[in-house]
């Protein structure tokens, strides 16, 4: 773990950013009732609205139109608080996405980050991998991880969660940014 950048010193929502299979949506769900807090995952949010899943907008409605629906929904979830966001590998190479979250305030940024063969692994297993056909393209993927790899990194922190179980990252978290009262119970 390192913090790239000091983080708010009050913060009323983390936004987890990482590629995909980083375990976003796995630990931010974990990570929110330890706070008491409301967990959202951008992208179902997004699926709920659309009333279509991400692979059926990008097919019927293309990239561009998936990222201005992305970011809507995300400017949207940045307005609650006490909340633990997910949001897709993708959203940050946007840039009004990207400002919008690194702008808001009294929110801490934390970057889920493990190697790429760990991620395509996890992503691999989950159901609906067929669904990617971005994990069939192996130089496209590394070129598209290398290419949000900067913007990863802007965030107030850096987890490793590859030697660590969704659990242990969670509490890793709360730990690292002290969330957790004197006697040692999230606070």
């Amino acid at each position: 773990m390192q913090a790239t950048v000091q983080h708010p010193a009050e913060f009323s929502r983390i936004v987890l950013i990482g590629f995909m299979g980083a375990g976003k949506s796995t630990v931010g769900s974990l990570l929110a009732p330890h706070l008491g807090w409301r967990f959202q995952d951008a992208d179902v949010v997004l699926e709920q609205q659309a009333g279509q899943t991400i692979a059926e907008i990008f097919s019927g409605r293309g990239e561009a139109a998936f990222r201005r629906m992305e970011a809507d929904v995300i400017r949207a979830l940045l307005r609650e608080e006490n909340l633990v966001l997910a949001v897709g590998g993708g959203a940050i190479e946007t840039e009004v996405t990207r400002e919008a979250i690194f702008s808001a305030p009294k929110t801490c940024v934390v970057f889920l980050e493990a190697p790429l063969e760990t991620m395509v692994a996890r992503c691999e297993q989950q159901a609906g991998a067929a669904v990617r056909p971005v994990l069939q393209d192996r130089d496209r993927l590394e070129a598209r991880f290398a290419a949000r790899l900067p913007y990863y990194r802007q965030a107030h922190l850096v987890v490793e969660t590859a030697a660590r179980s969704p659990e242990e990252t969670a509490r890793h978290i709360m730990e690292s940014l002290n969330l957790f009262s004197e006697e040692g119970r999230p606070a």
